[in-house]
């Protein structure tokens, strides 16, 4: 049985003070311990906000990292230094990060071999924009980013990997894909898993979807067979939105 992972991708938003003020709030919730916590902060917070954390249901979750351990790469930040500050998971391959950053799939590859070397978790985020959609290529899109994502990784190391299916005309747009289109390309990324290693690795995988997920949307993408949770970006910036959505079966 998969457990659902509810992860709050905070992208370059709020101040130190502020995620700490947040985080408070967050604890003095009753969360469900159905699902698997993750809070993504900003690089300036990971310090404080994962002193807070100790103790809690919640995992502190980075929102990039570079592939060396230490070197002159003026404003990256290493798995070392994440793991320093009790870092547990780190997204990978967000569509930002692809077109904003150029991040190709090699570069976000020896990313995500370097984080399972070092005990990171990884959220391989995969996903089509709106033009690759409509031509019918989705599905040739998420094959490749997936098969160039894994590649080199062993069944074991690929087993601590999340994946995070984000249509990226979906991102921040406050469009959604329907739950049952959500369910169609979710099962087609465990079909094309399965292809990679096999039926067993694919059933055990965890895949969450992500884009404009709200407390008004999450209980239908929940509900769907092959849906393991949702990496979410605005809703886990309001402390009653992430509370929802987290509670959700309640």
């Amino acid at each position: 049985m998969r457990k659902k992972i509810i992860a709050g991708n905070w992208k370059m938003n709020t101040t130190a003070t502020e995620g700490k003020v947040f985080i408070e709030k967050l604890l003095q919730k009753k969360l469900s311990e159905k699902v698997d916590i993750v809070v993504c902060v900003p690089f300036t917070h990971l310090c404080s906000v994962g002193k807070m954390l100790k103790g809690s249901s919640m995992k502190l979750g980075a929102q990039n990292m570079y592939f060396d351990e230490n070197g002159a790469y003026t404003g990256e930040i290493s798995p070392l230094m994440l793991l320093d500050l009790g870092v547990e998971y780190v997204i990978l391959g967000h569509s930002e990060r692809r077109s904003l950053f150029q991040e190709d799939d090699e570069l976000i590859n020896r990313k995500l071999q370097s984080a399972l070397t070092h005990g990171l978790k990884p959220i391989l985020c995969v996903g089509e924009n709106l033009e690759e959609r409509e031509t019918g290529k989705v599905q040739k899109v998420l094959s490749y980013q997936l098969r160039k994502g894994f590649d080199n990784l062993s069944r074991q190391e690929a087993s601590q990997v999340v994946i995070a299916y984000e249509p990226i005309w979906a991102i921040g747009t406050g469009k959604t894909a329907s739950d049952e289109e959500a369910e169609e390309t979710i099962s087609f990324i465990r079909k094309t898993m399965g292809e990679i290693y096999d039926s067993e690795f694919s059933e055990n995988i965890r895949i969450q979807y992500g884009g404009s997920v709200k407390p008004s949307n999450i209980k239908g993408l929940m509900n769907m067979k092959n849906i393991d949770g949702a990496l979410v970006g605005g809703a886990s910036l309001n402390v009653e939105d992430f509370e929802q959505l987290v509670n959700y079966e309640l």
